[in-house]
This record gives structure tokens, sequence and C-alpha cells, in this order.
């Protein structure tokens, strides 16, 4: 049947004879879902066969173009409930996005794409997902980035009705109606079943209510119906709110012995079940064409997204001069109202975002929102909301900070930014409070675990710059960079570092480079291998030792996860390291460096020292004493094994 893909839901309705392709479509599509499955062993046909309908609808009427999958102005589709990949699949690639045939052959092969949760490198899937709840998050971002990108395109999230019992979902549509996010539109799958039971029986809730009472709109419709879900979809995009369309859905829809059973949410069918399926649907079992394709699969390497090129003009580094102490967050804080100064408004230049979770004054985010209202976003305290659509708004072309303390921007939200991390977000994550630096606040708010929580992602690299004039570098670094970065940092105002000569280290010509350590002084008893607010403790221990006549190497270590052999090796040449950290003991850079010590065979006496245990709540300086961590205890520990 000749029928075109159309673009946009702008037809009062349906044709009779597009109505029709589509219908027949539908019932090929469950038949494609039933046999990747079935030839994998796993997956989850029966919200694929309920969601079919609401997939063919979108990918069909949205304004996508399977030939330019990645066209700028297009709309973003998200599927929220990942596991429905074999929906997604047999919709998306018997719309042209790709070959069918090799989706249901290679589905949850290992090395193909068509994994068993959809993947952002799949042509036309938009966001890698699987954890359930955060699909509405990244819906957000991607409506944000049309309003700062001045692109006209419509978002819409594809969404389970189980789902809907995460608390970061209610979060998400706080964000969308503050925000006026009425290019935001979502569907969701209420067939009332999940993978353990009835939504009644597993989590009651009240998803209607809960949208209503958040400020959406909410329209019913029937998810199999194709004229009734255009129809909601049209009503939703004109209607100038965030709009949820509850589709009304049947689990396993199209094969009688599934229809209503939950335990085909995550099972895939028997073969003998298989065949009595097919048979139903009247549609041809070829499962020996996809077994001989399977097996004659070759890996094909590793799959990547690249990540949108940024145009920024990160302007000349402050230097601040050892009359003035500043702590290192108030330094990213004027380095990032500069980056909006010089970059915001102009002509060419990529918009840039900063997110917060009601703690502007406390992370120095302040003077960029006086400056730039329009580009800063206030999250309150919903951290995996924020954390989500930074990361989801970074992948757009938008230059996006997410400044946070570090036991809420790292431990709070690390499966927030793992699945950043899996999406290739181009996301900076700036973290303070770390460290027993926190002081007062006490154990709770004392992040002391950052390195080691971080080091789990891939793609993260990890900077702890060791003053102000480190951090006003690091900050337009990783605004110029590609990437994810975290830069952590301590609330104390903190020494400017000098050289021996009384001169700023980091200031004038520094230039940061990822993966260096910079050796901040120099000796031959040995090195002591340190980071962010203890560079100035060791530079006090080292004054002390050298009027003993003991003089050992400082190196800042301000990028955890990239070793710098050549440095390693000087200290190695003097016989004796000594870690020193504001970190847990077990997971910094302790840890890190005996690795790299054992993997490269090299004989040295080395001792680690850092935070054995929570810390108190009292002045930083009485904590790091509690812990063995003042000058005079290093000044202890050097004098002891030289």
């Amino acid at each position: 049947m000749d029928v075109k893909l159309s673009k946009g839901f702008v037809k009062e309705k349906i044709d009779e004879k597009t109505l029709e392709y589509l219908k027949n479509l539908a019932h090929k599509c469950r038949g494609d879902i039933l046999k990747m499955t079935t030839l994998a062993g796993s997956g989850h046909p029966g919200g694929s066969m309920s969601s079919i309908e609401m997939y063919l609808t979108l990918f069909f009427f949205a304004n996508v173009d399977p030939k330019n999958p990645k066209d700028p102005n297009r709309d973003r589709i998200i599927i929220s409930h990942g596991h429905t990949s074999p929906g997604v699949y047999s919709a998306l690639g018997n719309l042209g996005f790709f070959d069918i045939d090799k989706a249901i052959a290679y589905f949850r092969l290992a090395g193909s794409i068509f994994e068993g949760h959809v993947e952002r490198y799949v042509p036309g899937v938009e966001w890698s997902t699987g954890n359930l709840g955060q699909g509405l998050s990244a819906g957000c971002g991607m409506a944000l980035s049309s309003r700062l990108l001045k692109r006209d395109f419509h978002v819409f999230v594809v969404m389970g009705d189980g789902e809907q019992q995460k608390g970061q979902i209610s979060e998400a549509r706080r964000f969308a109606v503050k925000y006026n996010l009425s290019n935001l539109t979502v569907l969701i799958d209420y067939n009332k079943l999940q993978l353990s039971g009835p939504l009644s029986s597993i989590m009651p809730q009240n998803i209607k209510e809960n949208y209503l009472s958040d400020g959406w709109e909410v329209i019913e419709v029937d998810g199999h119906d194709f004229q009734d879900i255009y129809q909601g979809i049209r009503r939703a995009i004109s209607d100038g709110k965030p709009t949820a369309i509850l589709a009304h859905t049947v689990m396993g829809k199209g094969v009688s012995f599934m229809e209503n059973k939950f335990e085909f949410h995550g099972r895939a069918l028997k073969m003998e079940e298989y065949k009595k399926a097919l048979e139903e649907l009247g549609i041809e079992d070829n499962l020996e064409k996809y077994k001989k394709m399977r097996e004659e699969f070759k890996p094909e390497g590793r799959h990547i997204v690249e990540i949108e090129p940024v145009n920024i003009d990160v302007g000349e580094s402050f230097t601040y001069t050892p009359d003035m102490k500043i702590d290192n967050r108030s330094a990213f804080g004027k380095a990032l109202k500069n980056l909006a100064e010089l970059n915001i408004g102009k002509e060419g230049k990529t918009p840039i975002a900063v997110f917060d979770c009601d703690l502007v004054e406390s992370v120095r985010t302040h003077e960029f929102a006086k400056i730039a209202p329009e580009n800063f976003f206030e999250g309150g305290i919903q951290e995996h909301n924020t954390a989500t659509i930074a990361g989801a708004l970074s992948t757009q072309g938008v230059l996006t900070f997410f400044a946070d303390f570090g036991v809420f921007g790292v431990d709070e939200t690390f499966n927030q930014h793992r699945l950043n991390d899996i999406n290739f977000t181009n996301l900076k994550v700036i973290v303070t409070h770390c460290g027993l630096d926190v002081g007062e606040d006490g154990k709770t708010h004392q992040c002391i675990d950052y390195i080691g929580v971080f080091r789990n992602l891939f793609g993260f690299k990890i900077i702890v710059p060791a003053d102000a004039n480190q951090t006003d570098r690091v900050t337009r670094y990783v605004a110029r960079e590609k990437g994810n970065f975290l830069v952590a940092m301590g609330r104390s105002v903190l020494p400017i570092i000098t050289d021996e000569k009384g001169n700023p280290f980091f200031g004038g010509d520094y230039k940061f480079i990822y993966g260096k350590m910079d050796k901040i002084r120099d000796g031959e008893k040995g090195a002591i291998i340190t980071m962010g607010s203890m560079v100035f403790r060791a530079i006090q221990a080292w004054e002390k030792l050298k009027e003993m006549g003991i003089r050992v190497k400082i190196f800042n270590f301000s990028t955890p996860k990239e070793i710098d052999w050549d440095a390693l090796k000087e200290a190695v040449n003097t016989g004796l390291i000594i870690t020193y950290e504001d970190h847990n003991i077990y997971t910094g850079i302790g840890n890190i460096i005996g690795d790299a010590l054992a993997e490269k065979g090299f004989r040295v006496k080395f001792i680690k020292l850092g935070v054995k245990e929570y810390g108190a709540s009292g002045k930083p300086d009485d904590l790091f004493k509690l812990q063995g961590l003042d000058v005079d205890s290093l000044v202890k520990v050097v004098k002891e094994n030289i």
C-alpha cells in the first residue's frame, strides 16, 4: 500500500487508507515482537504489544524522518519504559529507520545495537532507558532545549503505568508545570499490569489524579485505536499545557492467551506458545530464517553517539593573589558568571544552562542567575529529576552545568548520572561541600566518597582543584571540552597555592592539563601525593619538614582517574610515597596510586592517609586532627618513615 509518512499531526483525522495501513502494520509488528523475543529467549513481549499502536502513531505522524533521524528540528520521542524495546524496534524497523530483519534476528545479541532496553545509538531512539521513572525528566530536558535553541519541536514521552510509582516522575511533573513546558506530551500505556501482578496489588496509585493535581491536562484514549490516539495527541499539542494521555490498553493485545496476563510482561514465549500465537495471528512462521541470520552475525564493535559540538568563548582566567583568601566554590561562581557575560545572547555562541537544587547561594550560582535568569533553572529539592534533566539537555547542544552539594550531586543521584553517562551526555557536574572540610554540618553532609563513586562511571572525568586559581581554570576547561566531568571542592576558604618564591602556582600563564600531576614542591626524601583542600596543608607540613632538614616532593593529583606516569616514577624514586586526602581512605587516591604501583611492579614504601570513618561535627581542622590528617600528623608520618 502506497502510504507516505506524515510530518506532524496537521490533519483533522487519519484517512481510511492510512488507517488501514497502520492496522495492518500493527498486526505485522506483533508477529515481529514475538519472533525476536522467542528467538532471543528473553524480553518483554506483553508491554510491547500493548504499546505498539502508540509507537506506530508517533513514529508515523510526528516530525521524524527515517532518512535523517538526527535532524535538529525533529520532534523528540522518548521511550521511558525501555523494556518495551521489541515494540520500539518493530515500529521503527517497519517504518524504514533500519532493516527490520536485523532487529528481529539480532535482538539481545552481544555486539548488536538492538539491546534488551532501548539505546540511543539505534536510529529513532532519543534516550537510552531501562531504569524506570527517568524518561519524563529527560523529556523535560529536551523540551527546554527547544526553548534555549529557539527551535520549534515537540517532545513526546511514552511511559508505562507501573513506573508512575516512581517519585522522580512527580518531581518532573512539577518542573514541567513550573517552566510551562507546553511542548511536552506524555503517553501512558495503561494496561494496569506490571511485572509481578496488577498495579492495584503491587502499589495502588491514582495516575490521572496525580497529573491533574500537579497542573497537567489529562486526556483518556483507547490505546489500541489509532484514530483515538491521534485525536488525543492533536488535542495535547495544541492545549498550551504539559499534557498526559492515559491510553487504556491490554497487556499482550492480539494473542488471546496472552491478553491481560502479567506473566507475559517479562517472559518470552515457549516454542509451543510461539507457534500457537503466530497461528492465531495468521502470520508466517519464518523463525528459521532469523536463526540462520543470528548464527552468522558478527559483532559490530563498540557503539557510540557523537557529542554535539559547542562554540564557547572561555575568556581569560582570573588570577587570585596570595593576599586573597577565597573558597573554590566562589571562584567557580565568578568564572561561571564570566562565561555567561561572554556567551549568552552572543551570535553563534552555544547556549549555557545552569541547574540548581535550592542551594543557589551555597554553590555560588547566584551571580549567573542574576545576569542570565532565562538560562538558570531552579529544580528545588528534587535532585534526581534535576540531574536527569541536565543530562538530557546537555545532549542537545546546550552547555549544561549541574551544581549541588557532594552528598546530593554524587551520592543521591548516582543512578541518574550513570544513565546520563550511558547516554553520552556532555554534562558538567560541579559539587561543593565535599570531604571533612564541610565541618559543622556533620557526617550526613560530608561527602567523603565522590571519587570512589564516580570512578564507576566510565565516561566521567574527575577533577579536584587545589585553590581558587586552579578552580577558575578548571571551570573554563570543562566548559570547552566535550564529555562528562565531575569537579569536586570543599566549602572552606583556602589559601592561594604558591610556588617557593611566593607567586601563585596556578595563576598567570598556568594551563590546566587533564592528567598532569603538578609538582608543587621538590625534595628527595619522599613524595606526598595529595589533592584539593589538603594541598595547602601538605605545603605547611613541607615547611615544617624543611626546617628539620627534610625535603619531600608534593604532587597535586587533581585528576584522580588519570595517572601521570612520569610524575609517579619520580615519586617512586624517592623511596617513600604518602597519599594524603580528605576522602574515604578505601576508595580515593590512595587506592588509585596503590593500584598503579602494583600494576607497574614499582617497589616503594607506600602509606595511605585518609578518612577512616564518618566525620563528626566541628571545625574542619579539628575533624582532620581527630582522623590523623592534620599538619602535625602528616609531619610525624613523614619523619617516622624516611
